[in-house]
C-alpha cells in the first residue's frame, strides 16, 4: 500500500467531527455502478454496538440518521451453538431486514451492499480483530472474515470496520441533546463546557468503559478524535475498611495475588460481585427469595440485584450503593486525570436504570465522585453529565459507518 493510500485509510478511519458533518449531509451514494459494469447496487449501512450482554444492531440509508430497524440479540442465548459470531448475530439480522424493512423486501440480494461498522466492548487490534472476555467465555469477532463470508445475505457486507465500543460512544456523545438526553450532575455543566477542553466518557454496563476526546487548539474547527482506554481495568482502590475486606474477597475469588480491576466491582457483573460478598459477610440478612433469584439468573444477576435494591432489599440496596460509590469514585479519578472542560459524560447501561443512586449532592455517587481531598476544587472546573440514553454506541458506530462508506464509493 502506497503512502498516499495509507494516508487515505487513516483519514477515513479518524475523520474529523467536521469532516462527519459533511458525510452525513451528503452520505455516500446508495446506487453506484460496480466495476464490472453490471448494474446498480443498493447500498445500505449496519450499525452495531456490541456489548458483553447484549448485541445491538441498526439499519440505515447512507445519509439518515434515523434507523430502517433495529434489533437486540441477547448474547448468551444467541451464541449458544454458533459457527461464529456473524452467523449468530449479523446474519439473522440482515435476514430480519429482508423481512421487515419495506424497501428491502423486493430486493435483488446479489445488487445488496453492505457497510458496516461494529462498536466491540474490548481493544481492536490493528488486523480488524477483536477478542471479547466479556462474551460467552471469550469470543473472537474478526471483520475481515465477514467481509470474506460468502454465505447467504453475509456476501453482501462489502466493509465491516471494527472500532472500540467507547470510541464508538465517544463518537456518540457529540450527537447529544444536552437539554433532553442529559441530566445536569453539577448544576450549570453546560454553562462550563469549554469548546476547545478535552471530552471523556465513563461508562458501567456489563463491563466498565472508558475514553477520551481532544480537539486540536491549532485547528479547532477540525473537531474532536476519539481514542479509545481500557481505564476500566486499572486497580480497585478501597476507600473503607468494608471494600479493603470486598478487595481481600475479590482476591482470592479471581486468583489475583495483588489487586483486581475496578471493573469487578463497578459494572453489571461487579454488582453481582459485590452482592455476593456481602451474603457471605452477613448471612443473616440475606433474603431467601431474592438470593434464589440471585442464583438462577445467569448473567443477568446484577439486574436481580438492583431490582431488588429499589425494592428495599437491605442487602440488595448495600450492594448497589457500595458498587454506585465505587463508580463515582472512578469517575472522580478519571476527572482529576484527564480535567475534561468539554465534559465528563457517565455512560453506559447502569446510568440511566439507576440514576436514583447517582443524581444528587448526597447520593453515594457524587459523595465519592467529590471526595478528591486537595483537588477538589479542581473538579469544580468539569462539567458532569449523566447520560440517559443508551443508543449513542450505536450512533457512533454509524458515524464510523458513513465514513467508510464516503471512502470506498464517493
Amino acid at each position: 500500500m502506497s503512502s498516499s493510500t495509507s494516508a487515505l485509510g487513516s483519514l477515513a478511519l479518524f475523520a474529523t467531527v467536521a469532516a462527519a458533518a459533511t458525510i452525513l449531509s451528503k452520505g455516500c451514494k446508495p446506487e453506484k455502478e460496480d466495476a464490472s459494469g453490471s448494474g446498480s447496487k443498493s447500498t445500505y449501512i449496519v450499525a452495531g454496538d456490541i456489548g458483553g450482554t447484549n448485541s445491538r444492531f441498526a439499519l440505515y440509508s447512507p445519509g439518515k440518521r434515523d434507523s430502517l430497524i433495529t434489533y437486540t440479540f441477547p448474547n448468551e442465548s444467541a451464541l449458544k451453538d454458533a459457527k461464529s459470531y456473524h452467523h449468530a448475530t449479523l446474519k439473522p439480522f440482515l435476514e430480519k431486514c429482508l423481512v421487515e424493512v419495506d424497501q428491502m423486501k423486493n430486493i435483488d440480494v446479489s445488487t445488496l451492499r453492505v457497510v458496516a461498522c461494529l462498536a466491540t466492548a474490548g481493544p481492536v487490534k490493528t488486523n480488524n480483530t477483536v477478542y471479547m472476555t466479556n462474551i460467552a467465555g471469550g469470543c473472537t469477532i474478526d471483520g475481515n472474515e465477514i467481509e470474506m463470508c460468502q454465505d447467504g445475505i453475509l456476501g453482501s457486507v462489502v466493509r465491516c470496520k471494527l472500532v472500540n465500543d467507547f470510541v464508538g460512544q465517544g463518537y456518540g456523545a457529540l450527537d447529544l441533546d444536552l437539554d433532553t438526553e442529559v441530566v445536569e450532575l453539577i448544576p450549570g455543566s453546560k454553562a462550563k463546557i469549554d469548546d476547545l477542553g478535552p471530552k471523556v466518557c465513563v461508562g458501567a454496563g456489563t463491563g466498565l468503559g472508558q475514553c477520551f476526546l481532544t480537539k486540536s487548539s491549532l485547528k479547532p474547527e477540525l473537531g474532536y478524535e476519539c481514542y479509545p482506554s481500557e481505564g476500566g481495568h486499572v486497580d480497585f482502590v478501597p476507600r473503607g475498611e468494608l471494600e479493603v475486606e470486598l478487595l481481600e474477597y475479590l482476591k482470592k475469588k479471581f486468583g489475583c495475588k495483588n489487586r483486581v480491576s475496578v471493573e469487578r466491582v463497578v459494572s453489571g457483573r461487579g454488582l453481582a460481585n459485590v452482592y455476593e460478598f456481602l451474603a457471605e459477610k452477613f448471612p443473616d440478612r440475606v433474603d431467601k427469595d431474592v438470593h434464589n433469584q440471585f442464583l438462577q439468573a445467569g448473567d443477568q444477576q446484577g439486574g436481580v440485584v438492583g431490582y431488588n435494591a429499589v425494592k428495599g432489599s437491605s442487602l440488595a440496596l448495600q450492594a448497589m450503593n457500595l458498587m454506585i460509590a465505587a463508580y463515582g469514585a472512578e469517575v472522580g479519578n478519571a476527572s482529576l486525570k484527564f480535567i475534561p472542560t468539554g465534559g465528563m459524560y457517565v455512560t453506559g447501561g447502569l446510568t440511566p436504570k439507576n440514576i436514583t443512586f447517582i443524581q444528587g449532592d448526597k447520593s453515594p455517587f457524587m459523595e465519592a465522585y467529590l471526595d478528591k481531598g486537595r483537588l477538589g476544587d479542581v473538579l469544580d472546573t468539569v462539567p458532569l453529565f449523566a447520560v440517559m440514553t443508551e443508543d449513542i454506541g450505536l450512533r457512533g458506530a454509524r458515524v464510523c459507518a458513513e465514513r467508510e462508506c464516503n471512502y470506498l464509493f464517493a
